[in-house]
């Protein structure tokens, strides 16, 4: 089973059908919606400030969610996909967008709706991403706009997050 840890009087909430790795951390002033996933190694920690998870939204492996004290909290919407190794710090996350494996975003940067971070990028603090874009680099700069159906991952992960709730606790093997 996860970590799941209150802090401060302050206990994570979730809505129905999340999946939650058994390594997976989660810590204090964190709500997420329905059908979100948290995966191996990932934690998400809102212990100086709140973070909001909507709906059908994917923290994958080795990923960190965190939030700066007196700065911000984080908010995520609906159907974002976190790749692995990713650093989301004090800052917003709009519905669908895709952030790509071992970027980094910073305090107070905002991804628009639909837009994808690329793999490696660095978002700068306060940068603001618009709606449909693609943004890569370090720093993270426009690349182009993003093409229909390209920030779809997170219905996938969803499936595969049912996988494993079906498949429950497995005993371990003994040799």
């Amino acid at each position: 089973m996860a970590l799941i840890k209150s802090y401060r009087g302050l206990a994570p909430k979730w809505g129905k059908d999340c999946y939650f790795s058994e390594n997976a951390t989660i810590v204090g002033d964190v709500t997420m919606g329905d059908e979100c996933s948290v995966w191996f190694n990932a934690v998400v920690r809102g212990d100086v400030a709140p973070i909001t998870i909507g709906n059908c939204t994917n923290i994958q492996d080795g990923s960190c969610v965190h939030v700066t004290h007196e700065t911000g909290p984080t908010h995520i919407g609906n159907y974002v996909t976190i790749g692995h190794n990713v650093t989301v710090h004090a800052c917003t996350i709009h519905d669908n967008a895709l952030i790509g494996m071992g970027s980094t975003l910073l305090d107070g940067c905002e991804i628009g709706e639909g837009s994808i971070v690329a793999a490696g990028a660095l978002v700068l603090q306060n940068t603001k991403i618009p709606a449909g874009e693609i943004w890569g680099g370090v720093p993270a700069k426009y690349i182009k706009p993003v093409r229909p159906g390209q920030t779809d991952n997170a219905k996938h992960y969803v499936a595969y997050s049912k996988f494993y709730l079906e498949e429950g606790e497995t005993e371990p093997i003994k040799f």
